[in-house]
């Protein structure tokens, strides 16, 4: 309760609700919620609460399924369980494993987060020892089974001691999930939320028709126009990445790009950058961006739409956080209705269409946001040794020529510049069929977006889909996933029945 108070937390997210009195009674609980929900605290706060101090055992082992996101989670439990002083380690590929080894050994942990392949390795090797562990939680499950990682993950349960209780969180709940949760988990009691509560009420979803070689002129028009304080832009494959990502330095927009073919290092300094506010703009592939957990995302652009309707729960899910509104916008080929069609299905929400901005209304957000630069560089000061010049240009010019020079500078037609997007193989045709199994039970004005600035059984395509993360390439590929810890705004409270 310290902890949840120092945290600022005071009302439970649905998931917490559900998930906590019933982990508490140690039962093993199934619970179906998206990334940003919560799940972190739902089960964090009821494993340091039942952790022995004494004990120099590790007692509670938790499987992300990448880098990033184990990062994140060590440092949600390492802040809420500072109270106790509890000891949280994480490991992870791409890292040294004889420090992880070290570490271990010497602060003798009691909760450990990891990746599956490092896991493995780690208890292969008979450095990891989870022989007494009493909660093993598999965390984004059906993120794990995208990635190969199912094998790996049975392998590690057959070591857990049978007397533990499981825990498995996941968005979506496909048929390889649902077997996991039979074979290894007893009599789970299952907290699942409601359909209509998978994309936020808080999340305005749009979608745009536009022909493949229109889409860049178009968002680059609507970045003018709703200006993202941050936005995130989803690119089906990494050439398609790579060259958003070129195309928007090149029209004079801060952004970067990230996708599995970048170094740990790189991508990490591009994550930091985000966070910081560097970046405006951060373009992803979905695997590199699994899981992306940074405050004040406004904005998330599908410049192409997935071709999995549950990837598309995860990549909106990514703004609309803490009370605060969101915005997706969508672009949509006309070959591609049909999957629009299907992400309705699942999310049971329609999302309206959206007419492009026009050249001119795109100038008059290049000249806002030209204007608010003035009056930030104003308030900002420090403009004595600029004095000397300004007053020979005055002598030179009017004020009103000057002005209308710097306004002429600051805010050139970023389509002056040509981009040219590679074109990306068309997504099959549905044919016009789009029900999946595994499915849940006229044009609008243009709007202005605010802020100042199932798994597809057996024949599933994803683009590049960051294909390296096969069992060739796990020792990198489980660690594409953004940390941030900034949850203090997330909402948390503990109700009694007394």
């Amino acid at each position: 309760m310290e902890a949840v108070q120092s945290a600022g937390f005071e009302e439970a997210t649905p998931i917490q609700a559900g998930t906590i009195p019933l982990v508490m009674a140690g039962k093993d609980v199934i619970g179906q919620a998206q990334t940003g929900t919560g799940k972190t605290a739902a089960f964090g706060l009821s494993i340091l609460n039942d952790l022995d101090m004494a004990s120099k055992d590790i007692q509670a082992l938790i499987i992300s399924p990448t880098r990033e996101l184990a990062i994140q989670t060590q440092e949600e439990l390492y802040r809420l369980g500072q109270v106790k002083k509890t000891r949280v380690q994480v490991v992870y590929g791409g890292a040294d494993i004889r420090r992880q080894i070290r570490g271990i050994q010497n602060n003798k942990p009691q909760v450990i987060v990891g990746t599956p392949g490092r896991l493995l390795d780690l208890i292969n090797r008979k450095a990891l020892k989870i022989e007494h562990i009493k909660t093993l939680v598999l965390d984004e499950a059906d993120e794990m089974l995208d990635m190969g990682f199912i094998e790996d993950i049975e392998k590690i349960l057959t070591h857990v001691p049978n007397d533990h209780q499981t825990l498995l969180f996941s968005a979506t709940m496909p048929a390889p999930i649902m077997r996991i949760s039979e074979k290894f988990m007893n009599h789970p009691e299952i907290v699942k939320i409601k359909s209509k509560e998978l994309t936020s009420d808080l999340i305005d979803q749009y979608y745009v028709r536009a022909k493949d070689f229109e889409k860049f002129d178009i968002m680059t028009r609507l970045f003018d126009v709703q200006n993202p304080d941050l936005a995130l832009v989803f690119g089906r494959t990494k050439r398609r990445v790579d060259e958003l990502a070129k195309g928007l330095q090149a029209r004079g927009y801060r952004a970067e790009g990230i996708h599995g073919d970048l170094t740990q290092q790189k991508r990490m300094a591009v994550l930091r950058q985000f966070k910081k506010g560097d970046l405006d703009i951060l373009v992803a592939t979905d695997v590199a961006a699994r899981g992306l957990d940074i405050s004040g995302v406004t904005h998330v652009y599908n410049y192409d739409i997935p071709q999995d309707p549950d990837s598309y729960v995860h990549r909106i899910g990514r703004t609309g956080r803490a009370g605060k509104t969101g915005m997706s916008v969508t672009f949509v080929t006309n070959n591609e209705m049909s999957y629009l069609k299907t992400i309705e299905q699942l999310t049971k929400k329609r999302m309206k269409p959206l007419i492009p901005p026009t050249d001119q209304q795109a100038f008059k957000g290049q000249l806002k946001t030209a204007v608010e630069e003035i009056n930030d560089a104003v308030e900002g000061g420090d403009l004595e040794r600029f004095e000397a010049t300004a007053e020979d240009l005055l002598e030179q010019f009017t004020p009103l020529q000057l002005a209308s020079a710097y306004l002429k500078t600051v805010s050139k037609d970023a389509t002056d510049v040509p981009v040219k997007i590679t074109p990306e193989r068309p997504l099959p045709n549905r044919k016009g069929s789009h029900k999946r199994s595994s499915s849940r039970n006229g044009h609008s004005n243009y709007r202005h977006g605010g802020g100042k600035s199932g798994f597809n059984k057996g024949n599933k395509k994803y683009g590049d889909r960051d294909r390296n993360h096969s069992k060739s390439n796990r020792s990198n590929s489980d660690h594409n996933h953004e940390s941030h810890g900034k949850r203090a705004n997330r909402k948390f409270t503990i109700r009694t029945n007394a």
